[in-house]
């Protein structure tokens, strides 16, 4: 179903973007190198606790989730980067529009939760939406 594929669309992008910005953390450098790897940190760490749950709307909807990277690969929106001499305004811009990208699939996901009547996974995606528009709102004030 809409559903489904979506929130393992889902999953894949919040993994590619977990791994993405925990990257950034580990490879920011420059005056504001304390900050940034902080932050970079936090929002890492707020991903990773969603993988989870999504992953479980999909078994609680009775399918199956992604099984592997290269399933997850294939799924995701969330461009990979390697450049780790990527500048931090860089990052700070890379992580800004694929939290927005986020934001966007998000919304079009609470549609088909709300027509399969899960109440459950539209409640959550209103959470979640919530957690990437404040990721996307401190990106944002960090850019110049």
């Amino acid at each position: 179903t809409a559903l489904i594929e979506g929130l393992n669309g889902l999953l894949a992008d919040h993994l590619a973007l977990y791994l993405k910005t925990k990257n950034f953390h580990w490879h920011v450098t420059g005056e504001r190198f304390r900050e940034l790897h902080l932050l970079f940190d936090e929002q890492a760490i707020e991903i990773q606790g969603q993988i989870d749950v999504i992953a479980e709307r999909v078994r609680k909807n009775d399918a199956m989730t992604l099984t592997s990277l290269g399933a997850a690969t294939k799924a995701s929106s969330i461009a990979d980067q390697d450049d780790v001499t990527l500048p931090a305004d860089k990052m700070i811009s890379e992580l800004h529009d694929d939290n927005a990208k986020l934001v966007t699939s998000l919304k079009a996901l609470k549609e088909h939760a709300e027509k399969a009547g899960d109440n459950a996974t539209d409640g959550l995606i209103d959470d979640w939406t919530d957690m990437a528009e404040e990721r996307v709102w401190f990106l944002k004030s960090l850019m110049k």
